[in-house]
């Protein structure tokens, strides 16, 4: 095995689980979590590992996500096998996704699929819990309408968050009342909340699959506010997204609004690289 000194953490999760390990390898697993690839002769697993006191809960909270985008059963994500600790470390023990090179037909797909995700709903805004956007919590109070829950929930927590970090943001008097008159009185959908194109891969069939989540019931536009911040995605998508699911009018002009929340939250985690691009959106709607 090749994981350094995670080495017996690996083994004896593995060995709870009754994985006979032929191998464990690391993966990319960014700036918060340690990923590895866990091999026996006929099966493969993800193991995810933090450290429990900085991100308390963040496991099983991604675990209540990826369960709730597998539910509707329209867009494949990887199945969550179980959350635990193990020493000082959290971890999440996933099924491990093959991947393939993509269908000719991938981003038509993907749009359908998305639109079909997002048409699932429920009642109020929010999620059972409160989970993580990156290494930032995030904040998942029901709310009864998608301008209530993007202000409070998303936007002012960041917004404060800036300011205690000494980014001074300068909201005008009519910046939230102009959220409100914007934003689409649209029934909530349950969205991945953090689409950029490093959370999707393409599976062993070519077709798309969702990872890392950041799952509520949201305003169905932040998914493509996020995906088309960073780019990597079809065009082709958005528009078979529109033909299954029609966007209301004017979505495009919306973008930079939803956006706004991602920005901050790279504010928050990354610093003032981002901020006149912040800025610059609460100007153009404040």
């Amino acid at each position: 095995m090749s994981v350094g000194r995670f080495q017996n953490i690996v083994e004896n999760i593995a060995e709870d689980f009754g994985i006979k390990l032929s191998e464990a390898s690391p993966l990319s697993g960014g700036d918060i979590n340690e990923v590895f690839l866990l091999k026996t002769e006929t099966e493969k697993f993800v193991l995810k590992l933090n450290n429990t006191s900085r991100f308390p809960g963040m496991f099983d909270a991604e675990k209540l996500g990826l369960e709730n985008l597998i539910q509707p059963r329209v867009i494949d994500v990887p199945k969550p096998i179980h959350t635990g600790t193990e020493d000082q470390y959290s971890y999440l023990l996933l099924e491990h996704k093959e991947s393939a090179s993509k269908k000719q037909d991938f981003w038509e797909l993907f749009g359908e699929r998305l639109a079909k995700l997002h048409r699932e709903t429920r009642d109020t805004f929010g999620l059972e819990k409160d989970n993580y956007i990156g290494s930032l919590p995030q904040y998942n109070e029901n709310r009864d309408s998608a301008a209530d829950f993007y202000i409070e929930m998303r936007l002012k927590p960041q917004i404060e968050m800036a300011a205690d970090k000494g980014f001074k943001l300068n909201i005008p008097d009519r910046f939230f009342e102009n959220c409100r008159d914007l934003i689409p009185n649209e029934p909530p959908s349950l969205i991945h909340g953090d689409l950029w194109n490093g959370n999707y891969i393409v599976n062993a069939q070519g077709e798309p699959c969702l990872i890392d989540p950041a799952v509520a019931y949201a305003p169905r536009e932040m998914d493509l506010g996020m995906m088309k911040l960073f780019g990597g995605f079809n065009e082709s998508l958005f528009r078979v997204y529109d033909e299954t699911f029609p966007l209301q009018e004017g979505w495009q002009e919306r973008i930079e609004l939803w956006q706004l929340y991602y920005l901050l939250v790279h504010l928050n985690i990354f610093g003032a690289g981002y901020k006149s691009q912040v800025t610059n959106i609460i100007r153009k709607y404040g």
